[in-house]
């Protein structure tokens, strides 16, 4: 990449490489903010692009300027957020109850569907359309750093990991779908996971 790229919607952890002196600042776009930045889901077929190729004009070229004006970080996110207010399209009402849906007992398209008198496929079109995942994978992911907070807090508190209690707690059916997970989000099994943990916190305790 030269000075800035977007990627989305991106659905697994991927590696990249920083060259020596280089520095990246990454700014995730947060429910329905990309569509409403954009004005699209996707950008080329989820391949990495140059984001002015995307937009009326050269403004994150401008934007990349603004911000190599400084080194404090507060400064970069500040610019950034004043930068984007004037792009930023109203939000859609149903995409805004989609958003700030909560409760996690119910299925967030049913609800939604029987507030607004939609069909539920409209709402799920509209899930996919403007987060740019359908609610089934949000709802996988947040499962999978539910499963992920339950092992690191074990850790912390150096008691052993039961498995089966976060299996159970996070509405996995059995290992199987939980190492499914590990595998899919972050290419690592749980027990590669937690000795990546372990390893993380040895050397910044030396």
């Amino acid at each position: 990449m030269d000075k800035c790229i977007v990627l989305g919607p991106i659905k697994a952890a991927f590696e990249y490489i920083l060259s020596p002196g280089a520095q990246i600042l990454v700014a995730n776009f947060k429910d329905d903010a990309f569509y409403r930045f954009f004005g699209k889901p996707f950008l080329s077929d989820h391949l990495p692009m140059n984001p002015d190729e995307a937009m009326a004009d050269n403004c994150f070229t401008y934007l990349w300027h603004q911000l190599n004006k400084t080194t404090i970080v507060t400064d970069k996110v500040n610019c950034i957020l004043d930068f984007c207010r004037p792009y930023l399209k109203l939000q859609n009402n149903t995409v805004a109850l989609l958003a700030n849906f909560k409760a996690d007992v119910l299925n967030p398209i049913k609800s939604v569907a029987d507030t607004t008198g939609q069909s539920e496929r409209n709402i799920q079109l509209m899930h996919k359309k403007y987060f740019g995942y359908s609610a089934k994978e949000v709802n996988r992911y947040q499962r999978f750093i539910k499963a992920v907070g339950l092992v690191q807090q074990a850790l912390l508190s150096q008691h052993a990991i039961d498995w089966f209690e976060i299996i159970d707690e996070c509405g996995y059916y059995d290992q199987s779908q939980l190492i499914h997970d590990f595998k899919h989000f972050i290419n690592l099994t749980p027990k590669s996971f937690v000795k990546f943990q372990q390893d993380i916190c040895q050397a910044s305790a030396e």
